[in-house]
C-alpha cells in the first residue's frame, strides 16, 4: 500500500509539470481547480475564453499594475517580496501578499485556494516552471481567462459582460481599474458598487495604468 501511495503522490507532483508545458498550445483552453470544483458540485459557472489580443490593453495594464508590476522582469517569483514576507512571518509581524500573476496562475490551475505554507511551497516551483515553459503573453492570457471575478464568474470576458454589459475588448479605463482592484477579493468587492476605499484604489490604478508602458513591454 505504501508503494502505491508513493506512486500516486509522484503522479500528482509530476502531472502539473507535464500539463503546464502542454498549455503552450494555443488551442488548449485550461480550466481552474475552482471551475473543476464547481463542475463536480453541479454549480453553475460562466467562462467565455477570449484571446489576449481581444482584451482591452488598459485592462491588462490595470491588472498588472494592481497585481504584479514586475511581471515582465521576474522569473515567475518576485524573490525580494517573497523574502520580505518570510522575514515578517518569522518575526511574527503581519504578512502582506507576495504572489505574482504567475504564482496565482499556478495556484488557480493546479492547487487549492485556502492559504497555507504547503500551498505556497508548491506554488513557487510551479511558477518558476510555468515561466520557463510558457511565454509571458500566454501566461497572462491564461490568468485573465481563469481568474475568479465573483461567484461562478471566471475570466475577464464573463466578468466584463456581467458587470458592464460589454466585451473585454471595449472596457473603459475606469471599468478596467475597477475590475483589477476587485481581483484580490471578488466576494467582498463589487466593481458596480465600489465604495470610497475601492474607488480610491481604482483611481490609483488608473494613474499607474496610464504610465505603465515600460512595465508591459513583454506583452505589446
Amino acid at each position: 500500500m505504501l508503494r502505491y501511495g508513493l506512486i500516486g503522490l509522484a503522479v500528482l507532483l509530476i502531472a502539473p509539470v507535464v500539463v503546464a508545458a502542454l498549455y503552450r498550445i494555443e488551442a488548449v483552453r485550461p480550466i481552474s481547480t475552482l471551475m473543476l470544483r464547481d463542475t463536480v458540485l453541479l454549480r453553475h459557472w460562466e467562462r467565455d475564453w477570449v484571446e489576449f489580443d481581444a482584451i482591452a490593453p488598459v485592462l491588462v495594464q490595470s491588472v498588472m499594475m494592481s497585481e504584479d508590476g514586475q511581471f515582465c522582469t521576474h522569473n515567475g517569483v518576485d524573490w525580494g517580496a517573497l523574502n520580505a514576507v518570510i522575514i515578517d512571518a518569522l518575526d511574527g509581524s503581519p504578512t502582506r501578499g507576495a504572489s505574482t500573476i504567475t504564482m496565482q496562475t499556478a495556484k488557480n490551475l493546479f492547487l487549492w485556494s485556502s492559504r497555507s505554507f504547503l500551498r505556497k511551497g508548491l506554488e513557487v516551483p510551479l511558477a518558476v516552471w510555468i515561466d520557463l515553459v510558457l511565454p509571458k503573453k500566454r501566461i497572462m492570457e491564461i490568468y485573465l481567462n481563469i481568474a475568479e471575478w465573483g461567484d461562478g464568474i471566471y475570466g475577464i470576458e464573463a466578468a466584463s459582460w456581467t458587470y458592464f454589459g460589454r466585451p473585454a475588448s471595449e472596457l473603459t479605463a475606469r471599468q478596467a481599474a475597477l475590475l483589477a482592484v476587485t481581483l484580490p477579493n471578488p466576494y467582498q468587492r463589487d466593481p458596480l458598487s465600489p465604495g470610497p476605499r475601492l474607488s480610491r484604489l481604482a483611481n490609483v490604478i488608473l494613474g499607474r495604468a496610464a504610465s505603465s508602458g515600460a512595465y508591459v513591454r513583454c506583452l505589446y
